[in-house]
C-alpha cells in the first residue's frame, strides 16, 4: 500500500547524546575519520544500511540502543572528545587568520552543483565535486566563504542498466528533512524566503536550506514550496533538467535569488557581508545583475554600479568549448526583465548588452552566460594553465586588437580535497612516519613543494598498501557487479562467475567520468582483439574497471556506455573488465585508491582540468593520460605516462582515434605492464614502487585543494577585495565617467610616426636602440593613456612572440597640431629575428588589466613599414 502523505519522525536523543545531532548536521564528518568511526560504533549494521549517513543512522537506531549508549561511559568520553575537536575546528584560528591584513571579510561562492558527500546528492560530475572540494578546503584553511547553490528535489539521476546494457535513469525524490540540512528561519521562527518576479504577475518563491560544511555555510534554494504554482515549484526539480525557460529560471534563482539569500543569511546570523563574489561557471552570472540593482536602488547609476560590481567579482570558466556554455534566445531573456518582471528599474537593453555576442564570430541574437560572467567580473580564470590559454583564445573577441595571450583571463589549476579522497590506509601510513597532526595538516593545508618524508617509507610497506587497496576494490567491484546484474534481471543462479571477477594481484586500470563524446569512453575498444590480448595475457594480464554516466538527453553517450557494457559482458573477458553503473562519490572513494593506473584519454585540449587523476595520484595510483588539463602542466616520466596526441593538420577523427588507441595499447604492452610485473632482487617491483613514491613526493603537494584555495585567496580574492573597497560610489562613478570619456574620444588616438636611432637591419646583442614616437591623443591627455613599446622575437609572419613591454615617456609639450612625442630605450636582449611595435592603451589606477577597456591604438601600415624590423 502506498502512503498518502510522507513526513519525517526525528529521534529524541538522550541528554548525554545530544552532541550527536550537531556532529551529524555538520558535514565535516564526511572527511573526518574519527567522527565517522564514532557513528559506525553506534550501530554498525544500521550504519551500513543508512549508507554511512549519520542523519539517516540516527533515524534508524532503536531507542533501547540509544539508552544503552547514554549509560556507556567510554562511549560518552569518546563522543565528548569528538565534539570538542569539532568545536576547536570551528572556532580556532587557521591559515587564513594568520595572514596579513587586507583579506576579504567574506567571499560568496556560487555554483549550480556541490558534491560534498553521497548523503547530499546535489552533483553530476567534476564541476560539482570541484565546488564541494573548494568549500571543504576553504573550511580547513579558515577562509570565510559562504556557498550558494540550488536544492534539487531529484538530484541528478541514479543510473542502472537494462539487460542489453542501455542506460536507464531513475529520479528518487529527496526529502530535505531527511538530509543533513536545516531551514533558515526568521527571528520569529517563520521560514526565510526569497522571491523573484515573473512575467504576468507571477512569483517564484524559494526557501533557504543550510548545509554546514565544516566552518562554511552552504545555502541551497528550493522552489518546491506551496506558495508557488506548479511551474514555479518544478524549477528546482532536477539538476541540469529541462532547457530554455526552465534553465533560465534556475539560473536566475541561483544568481539573483542567491544574492538575496546571502543578504538574508548575513542579516539573520551576523555573518560578515561578502566583499567578493565568485561565480563558478556562467550558470550563476545573474548574481552580478542583482548586485547592480542593489546599488542602483541606493542612488548609483547603472554604469557606476557596473564598475563597482566588477571590482569585487571573480569569474571562473570551466569549459574549453563554446558548446558547453549556456546560451539563451535574446527574446526569452528580455521577457524576464523590465517593468513586468525582474529588475524593473534597469533598462532591459542594458541587461541584454552584458550577455550578447556582439563580437566577430558571435551570434548577435544569443545571450551568452559566460560572456556576461566575463563582462561582470574584473578578474577571471581558467582551471589549468592550458585551459587558461584555450579560454583566452576562445574569448579573445571580447578584447579586439589584443593578442590572445594578453586577454585578461588567468588560470588557477584545480585541486582536490585530500582528506575526502585519500584512503584511510594511506593516511595511516603517512601518520606513522610524521605523526597524525602533521599528516592531516599536510593533506588539508599543504604549502610544501615536496613530501620528502615519503622517502623513508620502506618499499615493502608501499607495496603492501597498494595490494590492500587493490584487494578492497576487487571486493567492492564484485558486490556492486552483483547488484547491477540482479537489476538487469539476472537470477542468483546465473551469477556464480562474479566471485572470480578481478584479481587482487593483477595490474588494475581505472577509467571513470561523465560520458560526453570528447572523453572517449570507448577509445580502448578501437582494436578489440588487441585489448583482449592485453586482458588475457598469460604472464602480464591487465584488468580494467570502468564507470560513468551519460547525460539523460545524450543518446550518443548512452550508445558509448552500451558498447562498453556489451564488450564487458563477453564471457571471455568479463572477469578482466567491468562496467559499474551509478558512478558517484561513494564508488569513487573506493575506485581511486584501488587502481594502479588511472586512464584519461580525452580529445586535447577539451579537458579543462580533469581532477579524477589527481584523486588517484594522492593514493599512489599512476596516471596514463593525454597531455591535457592538469597533466599537460605537471606530467613527468618519474610518475606516469603520456598518450601522444595525433593532432596533425588534416587529421580526420577516425584516423586520429586509431593512432592514439594504438599508442595506448603500445604503452600498456611494452612499458606499463612489464614494469608492474618485473621483480627486483627482493621480489618486489622496485621500479614501479619508485614511481609510486615519486607520485606521492612530487605530485601530492601540487594537487591539493588547499593549494588551489590559497591561490584563489592570494591572487584573486584579495585583489578583488581591494578593488571592492577602492570602488566607493564616488570612485565607481569617476571610473565609469572616465571609461565613457575615453571610449568617446578613442577615435582621435593614433600612432603617427615611429623612428629609431638604428638605421640598419641588424644590430648586436646587448645594444640599446632609442625610440621616438609621435602620437595623437585627440581629446585625451597623457594621464589617460600609456604609450608602450612591445618587442620580442618574431615569427615568419613578423608576429611578436614572448613579448617584453616597456612604457615610453612623454617628451616636451604638444606641437602646433596637438601631437606629442614619446621616447624611450629599446634594449636588444635576445638574438635572432627580433621586432617591435608601439601601441597606446587607456591607463587608470583602478583598472585590473590594461586590456580591461578593450581599447588599443596601433601604428598604421605605412608607419610600420617606415619603422622596419630589427635583426632579421
Amino acid at each position: 500500500m502506498k502512503a498518502i502523505r510522507r513526513f519525517t519522525v526525528r529521534p529524541v536523543l538522550p541528554e548525554p547524546l545530544r552532541p550527536l545531532s550537531e556532529l551529524a548536521h555538520n558535514l565535516r564528518w564526511s572527511w573526518h575519520a574519527e567522527t565517522r568511526d564514532l557513528f559506525q560504533s553506534v550501530d554498525p549494521e544500521a550504519w551500513r544500511a543508512a549508507g554511512c549517513d549519520p542523519v539517516r543512522l540516527l533515524g534508524r537506531v532503536r531507542p533501547a540502543r540509544l539508552a544503552e549508549l547514554a549509560g556507556d561511559r567510554r562511549f560518552r568520553r569518546r563522543l565528548n572528545a569528538v565534539a570538542d575537536d569539532l568545536d576547536d575546528y570551528l572556532t580556532g584560528d587557521r591559515w587564513y587568520q594568520a595572514q596579513s591584513e587586507g583579506l576579504p571579510a567574506a567571499v560568496a561562492y556560487f555554483s549550480p552543483e556541490f558534491g560534498i558527500t553521497a548523503a547530499l546528492p546535489q552533483y553530476s560530475g567534476g564541476l560539482g565535486i570541484l565546488a564541494g572540494d573548494h568549500l571543504k578546503a576553504a573550511s580547513d584553511l579558515g577562509v570565510p566563504l559562504v556557498g550558494v547553490g540550488l536544492l534539487y528535489r531529484h538530484g541528478y539521476f541514479r543510473q542502472t542498466l537494462s539487460r542489453d546494457g542501455w542506460q536507464q535513469e531513475h529520479y528518487p525524490v529527496l526529502d530535505p528533512n531527511e538530509l543533513p540540512l536545516t531551514q533558515l528561519a526568521e527571528a520569529d521562527g517563520t521560514p526565510a524566503r526569497v522571491s523573484l518576479a515573473l512575467p504576468g504577475g507571477r512569483c517564484l518563491n524559494a526557501r533557504i536550506w543550510l548545509a554546514q560544511v565544516g566552518r562554511v555555510p552552504l545555502l541551497l534554494l528550493d522552489s518546491d514550496v506551496e506558495e508557488n504554482d506548479l511551474g514555479a515549484r518544478s524549477v528546482t526539480d532536477r539538476l541540469y533538467g529541462g532547457g530554455g525557460e526552465h534553465r533560465l529560471l534556475q539560473e536566475m534563482l541561483l544568481g539573483m535569488g542567491g544574492v538575496r539569500a546571502v543578504r538574508a543569511y548575513c542579516r539573520l546570523t551576523g555573518h560578515p557581508e561578502p566583499e567578493v563574489f565568485h561565480t563558478n561557471e556562467g550558470h550563476a552570472g545573474f548574481l552580478g545583475l542583482e548586485r547592480i540593482a542593489e546599488l542602483c536602488a541606493s542612488g548609483l547609476d547603472f554604469d557606476s554600479a557596473l564598475e563597482s560590481v566588477r571590482g569585487g567579482t571573480v569569474f571562473t570558466t570551466h569549459t574549453p568549448v563554446p558548446a558547453g556554455i549556456d546560451r539563451f534566445e535574446r527574446e526569452l531573456v528580455a521577457r524576464h526583465f523590465g517593468p513586468d518582471a525582474e529588475l524593473p528599474g534597469i533598462e532591459t537593453q542594458a541587461i541584454l548588452a552584458l550577455g550578447m555576442e556582439t563580437y566577430p564570430g558571435g551570434e548577435p541574437n544569443l545571450f551568452n552566460m559566460a560572456v556576461m560572467g566575463l563582462r561582470l567580473a574584473q578578474r577571471a580564470n581558467g582551471v589549468s594553465v592550458l585551459h587558461g590559454q584555450v579560454s583566452r583564445e576562445m574569448f579573445a573577441g571580447l578584447w579586439p586588437g589584443f593578442d590572445a595571450e594578453e586577454v585578461p583571463i588567468t588560470s588557477v589549476t584545480n585541486g582536490v580535497h585530500a582528506p575526502t579522497w585519500v584512503a584511510p590506509e594511506v593516511l595511516r601510513l603517512g601518520a606513522r612516519k610524521i605523526g597524525t597532526q602533521r599528516a592531516e595538516d599536510a593533506l588539508a593545508v599543504g604549502g610544501s613543494e615536496r613530501w620528502d618524508s615519503v622517502a623513508d617509507i620502506p618499499d615493502q610497506e608501499i607495496w603492501e598498501l597498494r595490494r590492500t587497496l587493490r584487494e578492497q576494490l576487487v571486493l567492492e567491484v564484485r558486490e556492486r557487479l552483483g547488484v547491477s546484474w540482479r537489476q538487469r534481471g539476472a537470477g542468483n543462479a546465473e551469477l556464480g562467475w562474479i566471485d572470480g571477477v578481478l584479481d587482487p594481484d593483477v595490474l588494475t586500470i581505472g577509467f571513470a567520468r561523465r560520458v560526453p563524446s570528447y572523453k572517449r569512453l570507448t577509445l580502448m575498444l578501437r582494436d578489440r582483439d588487441r585489448l583482449r590480448e592485453l586482458l588475457l595475457h598469460p604472464e602480464r594480464p591487465v584488468q580494467i574497471v570502468v564507470a560513468g554516466k551519460a547525460h539523460p538527453a545524450d543518446d550518443g553517450g548512452k550508445r558509448l556506455v552500451q558498447e562498453l557494457v556489451r564488450f564487458a559482458d563477453d564471457a571471455r573477458v568479463r572477469h578482466r573488465i567491468v562496467f559499474l553503473p551509478d558512478y558517484g562519490m561513494a564508488m569513487a572513494q573506493k575506485l581511486y585508491p584501488g587502481c594502479d593506473v588511472w586512464l584519461n584519454n580525452p580529445l586535447r585540449p577539451l579537458e579543462a582540468c580533469g581532477t579524477s587523476g589527481m584523486k588517484a595520484a594522492l593514493n599512489g595510483c599512476l596516471n596514463l593520460s593525454v597531455r591535457d588539463g592538469w597533466w599537460d602542466e605537471w606530467f613527468r616520466p618519474d610518475f606516469g605516462w603520456v598518450i601522444p596526441t595525433a593532432d596533425g593538420t588534416g587529421m580526420d577523427a577516425e584516423r586520429r582515434d586509431d593512432i592514439e588507441a594504438a599508442a595506448l595499447y603500445d604503452l600498456l604492452e611494452a612499458r606499463i605492464a612489464p614494469r608492474f610485473y618485473e621483480r627486483g632482487r627482493g621480489g618486489l617491483p622496485d621500479r614501479w614502487i619508485e614511481m609510486v613514491r615519486q607520485t606521492f613526493t612530487l605530485l601530492g603537494p601540487k594537487v591539493l585543494a588547499g593549494r588551489m584555495v590559497r591561490e584563489y585567496v592570494e591572487r584573486l580574492y584579495t585583489p578583488a577585495a581591494r578593488s571592492h573597497r577602492a570602488l566607493t560610489p564616488d570612485t565607481a562613478r569617476e571610473l565609469a565617467e572616465w571609461k565613457a570619456r575615453v571610449r568617446a574620444a578613442w577615435h582621435g588616438v593614433s600612432v603617427d610616426h615611429v623612428e629609431t636611432t638604428e638605421t640598419t637591419a641588424t644590430a648586436e646583442l646587448g645594444t640599446t636602440v632609442g625610440l621616438r614616437v609621435r602620437v595623437g591623443l585627440g581629446a585625451l591627455t597623457p594621464d589617460d593613456v600609456e604609450v608602450q613599446a612591445v618587442s620580442g622575437r618574431v615569427d615568419a609572419r613578423d608576429r611578436i612572440t614572448d613579448a617584453t613591454i616597456a612604457p615610453l615617456k612623454p617628451a616636451g609639450t604638444p606641437d602646433l597640431e596637438g601631437h606629442r612625442l614619446y621616447e624611450g630605450p629599446l634594449p636588444l636582449d635576445r638574438t635572432g629575428p627580433y621586432g617591435y611595435t608601439v601601441r597606446i592603451l587607456p591607463s587608470h589606477h583602478l583598472l585590473a588589466s590594461p586590456a580591461e577597456p578593450g581599447l588599443v591604438a596601433l601604428p598604421a601600415e605605412d608607419t610600420v613599414e617606415a619603422a622596419g624590423v630589427l635583426l632579421r
